[in-house]
């Protein structure tokens, strides 16, 4: 299950929230390869937040997903994340930062994957 988790020093009041989130779950879903019904995002704004010296509108993202991940995979979601987040937040893709965790099955892991599978059908 890929998840995503963006933190931003934006304000997000007034802002169309559900727009950024559907078009992130669908960029990771497909750059990832994996069905949209098991990706996660969370957004968070008005995160206490400096980089690079300044509090400009600037963002931080992880990325955690069970494989999928690669150098390649990692360059197109970095750069998808960013144009989601500089069209929608006017955030720079300078000012933002995603940070990847490719964690590996463990067996107890894939037995619960597979018990929820078994439940969807």
């Amino acid at each position: 299950m890929p998840c995503l988790n963006v933190s931003t020093n934006v304000n997000l009041e007034g802002v169309d929230t559900s727009a950024i989130l559907a078009e992130a779950s669908k960029t990771v879903a497909n750059v990832i390869g994996k069905p949209e019904a098991y990706v996660m995002v969370v957004l968070k704004g008005s995160v206490p937040m400096a980089f690079g010296g300044t509090q400009e509108p600037a963002a931080y993202g992880e990325l955690v997903s069970i494989g999928g991940l690669n150098p390649d995979v990692n360059k197109k979601l970095s750069a998808g994340i960013a144009s989601i987040l500089e069209s929608k937040l006017s955030i720079s893709k300078s000012r933002f930062y995603l940070k990847f965790h490719d964690s590996k099955a463990h067996p107890a892991q894939e037995h619960a994957q597979c018990l929820h599978a078994l439940h969807q059908e």
